[in-house]
């Protein structure tokens, strides 16, 4: 059995059923991926300049093997590309190529590039299709995953958007080992996230490998596949968020507002950053509700610090924020309901829940507490 088939996993949507190939060399399968998703079909490659310096020659090489028409967008690397008017630049980039419906949009880059591409791809001409070939272990691990698709708005982060799921996502181990080290601890942190949420065996497993796992050994496939599988599962059974996906947004309430007040400054906080303190807060403010232990808590906080992610809000780097700034992206967030706030929390490691109608008094009052520390 080929490495490429070891690690295929499936998502199973009936007629949108897609799968996610994971290995290393996978992105030598390009020009056979385009040919299985649409014969014939020209493409453009969305991708970001950091990538496109470090992996773009050797995705048009194979493309060129191929005879494969294609041609290139670039954007700035960064959270501040998610934004209305790179998206606009995007989409009229993808009309000037003079593409047709029956051709692909390739996303080649980590979340940003991913969530960009994919939206343009749902709105040019009502819907190219589009392959997801995540570059960074957050994109690996989340989004390229499920279909969200979308952009920023001042009001909040992926506010704008739909859900848009890829013909095929492509997961290349080799391109993992030009991160840096921040980036992939960053991605780390929506690993971890599975276990927290539903799969408490597995977070006692990174407990145990995780040197592994930043070794880049055999650990990394493992944890990668297993992360798929559980995103898979939960979108399969819920693919727009009307229940049970929701689950996947553990810490991410918390995580949003910390990155909607540093603006989307990448230099002061990235996503998997923001989203290691947010599940951090996560705990602690369902060990205030008395739902979980405070052992749970210091667990995935030894586990967080083990590997270098953040903790605490304080180790945002800059001046810190007001209750009130972070209150008023809370009660942006996309899961709020007629102004009721809703988070997940948790009841112990992999017994998360959808927290419905909590007061926000108590969560300002929690806030207040925690930027005193």
């Amino acid at each position: 059995m080929s490495t490429l088939e070891r690690n295929l996993v499936n998502v199973e949507l009936g007629e949108r059923s897609y799968d996610i190939k994971i290995g290393n060399g996978i992105l030598s399968n390009i020009s056979q991926t385009i040919k299985s998703v649409s014969p014939n079909a020209r493409c453009v490659v969305i991708t970001d300049s950091n990538v496109n310096r470090a992996h773009g020659d050797r995705l048009r090489g194979f493309l060129d093997e191929s005879d494969i028409e294609h041609f290139t967008i670039e954007v700035t690397p960064g959270e501040k590309s998610k934004s209305w008017p790179v998206f606009q630049q995007v989409v009229d980039d993808i009309l000037a190529t003079k593409l047709e419906r029956s051709d692909l949009v390739i996303a080649f880059g980590g979340g940003v590039v991913g969530d960009l591409a994919g939206f343009a791809a749902c709105v040019v001409r009502r819907g190219m299709r589009f392959i997801q070939i995540p570059t960074s272990l957050l994109a690996q691990v989340d989004s390229s995953v499920g279909g969200k698709t979308g952009i920023n708005s001042s009001h909040g982060k992926n506010l704008v958007g739909a859900f848009y799921q890829p013909s095929e996502v492509l997961i290349d181990l080799d391109v993992l080992k030009t991160l840096s080290l921040r980036e992939f601890r960053a991605g780390y942190a929506e690993v971890v996230k599975y276990g927290l949420i539903k799969y408490p065996d597995f977070f006692s497993w990174l407990e145990g490998n995780h040197q592994d796992v930043f070794a880049h050994e055999d650990a990394l496939a493992k944890a990668i596949q297993t992360s798929c599988k559980a995103k898979a599962e939960i979108v399969a059974a819920d693919e727009t968020e009307a229940g049970q996906r929701a689950l996947l947004n553990l810490g991410h309430t918390f995580g949003h507002a910390l990155e909607g007040y540093t603006a989307y400054d990448g230099a002061r906080l990235v996503h998997g950053e923001g989203v290691a303190i947010g599940m951090m807060l996560a705990h602690r403010f369902s060990n205030r509700l008395n739902h979980c232990s405070m052992d749970d808590v210091q667990r995935v906080q030894s586990h967080l610090k083990a590997v270098g992610l953040p903790t605490e809000i304080s180790e945002i780097h800059g001046d810190m924020p007001s209750v009130e700034t972070l209150m008023s992206f809370i009660a942006q967030d996309k899961k709020v309901k007629r102004g009721a706030l809703t988070f997940i929390l948790t009841k112990g490691i992999g017994k998360s829940y959808i927290a419905d109608d909590i007061p926000p008094s108590e969560v300002s009052g929690f806030l207040t507490d925690q930027l005193s520390k």
